[in-house]
């Protein structure tokens, strides 16, 4: 099993440290270079990998510096989207060593289009497609896309746990609640995270598990929320449900 550690970067971002044997490690979509190197300098860790999900700048901002830092460091990304020193490009299918485990690259156009996640371990690295109770926003890419970016995280095993790189959790769950305020779960969801950040403790990772109970998201083949856009959408099938989910949620 490998060890996960949460680097937090400007107001919301966590940067994710997979560390392995012998001091070395793998960090994901390092958009602030300080903080990881001062996590590296304090535990003498030394940098094997950088791995991207995704070109925005709070992804991939700290990754010259980085470099600098430790040539031998290779960059790994998605291949269809413009990454600054990338190394080893990836696409849907391709597989990704990190200390013996074996991840798969999953393509997740939505949120751009070129967007994706790597999987393994039990593990999910999800960038900004799938976050506690929400979603990515559509820059680049369509609903449809989304919506079938989605389901196909939904088809991993419910215990995988999501290392999603926002803690958007608590603003995530206002809109929740409003779009299915009689979910039970929601309800309690709410409570936990409420007490987690009043303590300064992180809501991530989640898990698919809990994701398909709170996520509105995740749950557009739900009576419940079908009604709640009933107003706002053209019919009634998932996928428009998801696509009037969506925009309610951009001008909430």
């Amino acid at each position: 099993m490998l060890t996960i550690k949460s680097i937090p970067a400007f107001s919301d971002n966590y940067i994710w440290l997979i560390q392995g044997p012998d001091n070395r490690c793998v960090v994901v979509d390092p958009g602030d270079a300080t903080p990881v190197l001062d996590c590296l300098n304090t535990s003498n860790l030394t940098l094997e990998a950088i791995l991207i999900t995704h070109h925005h700048h709070d992804h991939v901002g700290g990754i010259s510096e980085l470099k600098r830092a430790f040539p031998a460091c290779k960059i790994v990304g998605p291949g269809a989207e413009a990454i600054p020193g990338l190394t080893q490009s990836v696409e849907d299918g391709d597989q990704v060593d990190i200390f013996g485990e074996r991840f798969m690259v999953l393509g997740l156009p939505g949120h751009t289009s070129g967007h994706i996640a790597y999987v393994g371990d039990g593990k999910l690295f999800c960038g900004d497609t799938l976050f506690s109770a929400g979603c990515g926003r559509l820059f680049e890419g369509t609903a449809a896309q989304m919506y079938n970016s989605l389901q196909k995280l939904t088809a991993l095993p419910d215990e995988t746990e999501v290392f999603c790189a926002h803690e958007y959790t608590s603003s995530n769950l206002a809109f929740a609640l409003v779009a299915e305020q009689d979910n039970p779960h929601l309800q309690r969801y709410r409570e936990e995270v409420s007490q987690r950040r009043a303590r300064g403790i992180s809501t991530i990772p989640t898990t698919l598990g809990l994701e398909k109970r709170v996520n509105p998201f995740l749950r557009c083949d739900q009576p419940s929320i079908k009604k709640a856009v009933s107003d706002k959408a053209v019919n009634d099938s998932d996928l428009e449900t998801f696509a009037a989910l969506r925009r309610w949620k951009d001008n909430f």
